[in-house]
């Protein structure tokens, strides 16, 4: 097994990590009831997804240097079915570049071929922004 979730109440989950014992809470949004105090389970797909990205792309590329780089999360919901719509992540490279342009095309080929954004749904629609610092 990977992981365990707990129904506590109050419309909050804690999730646990069985490798490791780290633990994740989670709470309904505002706008579906919760107090969007936590994380909501949808928020965890989004950020999955930028987390997988930065993650594959350091595997597959160990001698680009991406430290420091990072990821802004916008997950938009729709009404009827209540699902994630669409995923906007803009990744911000950090200023250790200047990329080569074929640098710059395999990371990106990268980020939409890691696991995450494989697995998700082609309902849900995937954009993906990339930020180069100057060279």
């Amino acid at each position: 097994m990977t992981s365990k979730v707990v129904y506590i109440g109050d419309l909050r989950t804690v999730a646990t990590h069985l490798q490791s014992g780290n633990t994740i809470e989670t709470d309904a949004p505002v706008d579906n009831h919760g107090k969007g105090d936590r994380f909501s389970p949808t928020d965890l797909v989004a950020t999955a997804l930028a987390s997988c990205i930065l993650t594959t792309i350091a595997i597959k590329a160990p001698s680009i240097n991406i430290e420091g780089a990072e990821c802004q999360i916008e997950k938009i919901m729709t009404a009827n079915p209540r699902m994630i719509g669409e995923i906007v992540i803009t990744i911000d490279f950090p200023k250790s570049g200047p990329y080569t342009d074929d640098e710059k095309k395999r990371l990106e080929d990268i980020a939409v071929n890691c696991p995450v954004h494989k697995s998700l749904s082609s309902d849900c629609k995937r954009t993906l922004n990339f930020n180069w610092p100057n060279g």
